[in-house]
């Protein structure tokens, strides 16, 4: 008699949930595979045909007319296909400039998509800064506004910049790891606050806006809670906010203080890392690292207090900007607007 029980509601095999999610695996990675290899292949397109523009230009001393003219040609032999513009082609052009490795490009440069590496000729003018953020790029798979985010706040010139004992207290290359973390100033622009908000408001935007503040502090860092309490002696006590560092592999107190660094504040944040150490890190976790986030601080004046600290602590501000008032906002053009532009090249 034949079974007319639907698939769905019969019982599978033994092992075929954990075969089943082996194959999903596996087509997963060859679609991503596939989709690098085509646009590796792409940006090596783009790049030679910027390298063949500028020898062109330089050897047999075409003017700027050839790429209209390239452009015309190109998109009629290839109807189908986008990206053959004359701004594109100049872009292309620029590229070969910027990047006129092609070891590098292969490796490094192909693994971002066409549309970032505009947005870095563009925005960047320096080699260093192209590459810093094209790494960067890469190793947290920025779209591109988060890009041109990470541009716009100067994310670089902000990244290890705080003053901190690490050097003291952590051995390398984790303490160079460390310092890298942390950046000084972190911007809070996104929470539409005043410079006149007190730290439990600020400290509720940030959880509010965990995502916008966790791609502020940067790669690796975990949300664990709020307000974290813990009891020493009898006494309780409560964290502003609590995060482990994926990268780290270490627990990261931060501290929210609404007025200007005090050296005080260095001895409260080391007796909570001393309390998160002895009552929540692992013995496989580094020891726990303090954050504390000043609204403003005398660099000269934090190092003072942090040289006798025996706690690994980072010192840093804060910057909570204005949001665009309204009017100006409506003059900006959207994202969606941009991409449609892009979208046309």
């Amino acid at each position: 008699m034949t079974d007319t029980t639907p698939i769905m509601l019969t019982e599978p095999p033994p092992g075929y949930a954990d075969w089943l999610a082996e194959l999903k695996n596996r087509i997963h990675s060859a679609q991503q595979r596939a989709a690098l290899a085509v646009n590796r292949e792409l940006v090596l397109l783009c790049w030679q045909i910027g390298r063949d523009i500028l020898a062109r230009q330089a050897e047999q001393g075409w003017g700027a007319k050839v790429i209209e003219r390239l452009a015309r040609d190109l998109r009629n032999a290839f109807p189908q296909m986008k990206g053959f513009s004359p701004r594109n082609l100049k872009y292309m052009r620029a590229f070969a400039e910027a990047w006129p490795d092609s070891e590098f490009v292969q490796q490094a440069a192909a693994q971002l998509p066409w549309f970032h590496l505009c947005t870095l000729i563009d925005k960047l003018k320096t080699r260093e800064e192209r590459d810093w953020y094209l790494a960067k790029a890469a190793e947290n798979n920025w779209s591109r506004n988060i890009l041109v985010m990470q541009i716009e706040t100067n994310a670089r010139g902000r990244t290890g910049k705080a003053v901190a004992n690490f050097d003291m207290h952590l051995p390398k290359p984790h303490s160079d790891l460390a310092r890298e973390s942390l950046k000084d100033p972190y911007r809070f622009d996104f929470l539409g606050l005043t410079d006149e908000a007190q730290e439990r408001e600020i400290e509720s935007a940030l959880v509010t806006h965990i995502s916008r503040f966790l791609l502020e502090l940067g790669a690796g860092f975990a949300y664990v809670g709020r307000q974290v309490h813990i009891e020493v002696g009898g006494d309780d006590f409560f964290i502003d906010l609590l995060f482990y560092h994926l990268k780290l592999h270490c627990y990261v107190v931060v501290e929210l203080k609404a007025g200007a660094f005090k050296p005080e504040y260095a001895g409260k944040l080391s007796f909570y890392l001393s309390a998160v150490d002895a009552q929540v890190k692992s013995e496989q976790d580094a020891p726990t690292i303090g954050l504390l986030l000043c609204k403003t601080q005398n660099r000269v004046v934090a190092e003072y207090a942090l040289r006798d600290v025996n706690k690994p602590i980072g010192v840093a501000e804060y910057q909570l900007i204005e949001a665009l008032p309204a009017e100006l906002q409506t003059s900006l053009p959207s994202i969606e607007q941009i991409e449609r532009e892009l979208a046309g090249l």
